[in-house]
């Protein structure tokens, strides 16, 4: 090869792009004392895990990254601007009279120190997820039985209470675990039986409501999909979170992705 090629050769791989790990089914590493309650991304090379009462990083193999102790109950969690938000009860979920104790947790992103908290009051039955768009954050949690509709608390960048969002939803058992805005859409996991998602547009008309079950943990990716969570507990070992990709689908709201076409469920189960 002539001395001018190959510089050329040189110059242009140089040049190329390195394309970012793409997200797959892995596994946590690890196991925990509590079940999974959520799961996020930050779009490029880490996954965050909620289990209850353990933060955890891993990268896109599931490879331990650091975990942090944190309060009981510690349920979904989003990510933005290099920070992560968790949603935490500290008190009852789901009790008529509203006796919860409602938070928003923020935690570094890259050392998952805390950095702060937020007093979120308006979420009268607990909060236990929490999505966000154009930098404001919407917090969801529980529902007491017999109450037909979800509700969806905004809050600004600095969680000044905005509006509280009534999703005419029917009743979900408990609630809504999980929050995630992608696709121009809503999704929420709820449980029941069977457990349930619900897709409501940008402004919470609810556009469908299916038998999939992303209740301990939903995220979207940027190429249209999703990060769909399903985990296990084991009284003797503990509890353990795995995550799938998942695609819309007009039918079923929606589909695990080839090689994951296996039963969604799950063994785990909050303790709301």
């Amino acid at each position: 090869m002539k001395p001018c090629v190959l510089i050329l050769v040189m110059a242009v791989l140089s040049c190329w792009p390195v394309h970012a790990q793409e997200f797959r089914p892995v596994t946590c590493e690890g196991t925990y004392p509590h079940h999974l309650q959520g799961v996020c991304t930050d779009e490029t090379t880490s996954i965050f895990w909620s289990f209850t009462t353990t933060l955890v990083k891993t990268d896109l193999d599931g490879k331990l990254l650091k975990k942090v102790p944190v309060a009981n109950h510690h349920g979904d969690l989003c990510f933005h601007d290099g920070k992560l938000f968790v949603a935490v009860n500290l008190g009852k979920f789901n009790d008529p009279k509203g006796n919860a104790d409602s938070w928003v947790y923020v935690y570094d992103a890259a050392t998952l120190k805390e950095r702060t908290r937020h007093e979120v009051p308006q979420v009268f039955h607990g909060a236990g997820g929490i999505g966000v768009r154009n930098g404001h954050f919407f917090v969801v949690g529980g529902l007491p039985d017999g109450v037909e509709e979800n509700y969806v608390y905004e809050h600004d960048g600095e969680f000044k209470f905005l509006k509280k969002h009534v999703l005419k939803s029917g009743h979900t058992h408990l609630g809504i675990q999980t929050a995630t805005f992608a696709n121009d859409r809503w999704w929420f996991g709820c449980y029941g039986e069977p457990k349930i998602l619900l897709v409501t547009d940008a402004d919470f008309q609810v556009k469908g409501r299916y038998e999939y079950d992303c209740s301990l943990g939903i995220a979207g990716l940027p190429n249209g999909r999703f990060l769909s969570a399903t985990g296990r507990c084991d009284k003797d070992k503990g509890c353990t979170g795995s995550v799938r990709i998942a695609v819309p689908d007009e039918k079923a709201g929606l589909r695990l992705m080839a090689p994951d076409l296996e039963k969604n469920q799950n063994g785990g189960r909050r303790g709301k």
